[in-house]
């Protein structure tokens, strides 16, 4: 048997048992011309007002994965966005990865941070994105034992990094079609996050925003958020662990 046999046999296993219904949300399988955006590590002073503006001009939906060390500190930036029509996702109580943290710390920290993230909107959050997007089967195990859905995602706008907005936008755009789940960010994680990831990167959020839902607009396709996607789609998941 080959090497790339025995690894797609090793696979298996692991695809039937997190795979399908019991996996990650991927992607949504759709006909509609819709690209889900998602926004990481907000709501943050400076990124949120300049990404929600971007949105309100072309009417686009888009869910926001928040930390709760920012949600507590910015609650009237957290506002906007319900207030705006977006859809709300729990990022995590920080941006620490739960690969380091027991599954008994993982559950308790996702029960947690649900709740107060629930308490602060007045509404129900289903889907959760795990910092960094690190998952384990046994994180996994934990995180959804309380309901919630993980959402990982396909194009991302490398948004964390140095690089002119022109190379961000065409990236993401390359890799998008009808259904991709679209990784951005309205804030950048540090220490008072529970992270040191460096500086943060000099990028103007709304005007990448703005940009890229330009560029969709020429090929047709519209911004929303996941769970509007899904009432024309359905999900695509699969089994997504990585360290």
């Amino acid at each position: 048997m080959t090497a790339p046999s025995r690894a797609r046999k090793l696979a298996e296993p692991v695809e039937r048992l997190f795979g399908g219904i019991a996996g990650s949300v991927c992607g949504v399988r759709t006909e509609a011309p819709h690209v889900v955006l998602t926004y990481d590590d907000g709501p943050e002073p400076g990124g949120t007002e300049g990404v929600l503006a971007a949105l309100a001009d072309v009417r686009a939906t888009a869910t926001f994965f928040v930390l709760l060390t920012r949600a507590r500190r910015f609650p009237g930036l957290l506002a906007d966005m319900v207030s705006a029509g977006h859809e709300i996702a729990l990022h995590g109580v920080d941006h620490r990865r739960l690969t380091g943290l027991s599954s008994d710390e993982v559950e308790r920290r996702t029960r947690a941070g649900r709740a107060e993230l629930e308490d602060l909107i007045g509404r129900r959050v289903t889907w959760f994105r795990p910092p960094y997007g690190t998952q384990s089967p046994r994180t996994w195990r934990a995180v959804t034992r309380d309901g919630l859905v993980p959402v990982l995602w396909g194009p991302v706008l490398r948004d964390w990094q140095d690089v002119p907005q022109a190379d961000r936008v065409a990236g993401a755009v390359r890799d998008s079609r009808a259904g991709s789940i679209v990784l951005g960010h309205d804030g950048f994680a540090g220490p008072a996050d529970g992270v040191e990831d460096g500086p943060a990167p000099a990028v103007d959020r709304g005007d990448l925003t703005r940009r890229l839902l330009g560029v969709y607009g020429e090929r047709g396709l519209v911004g929303r958020s996941l769970g509007e996607a899904l009432t024309v789609g359905r999900q695509y998941r699969r089994a997504w662990f990585r360290r």
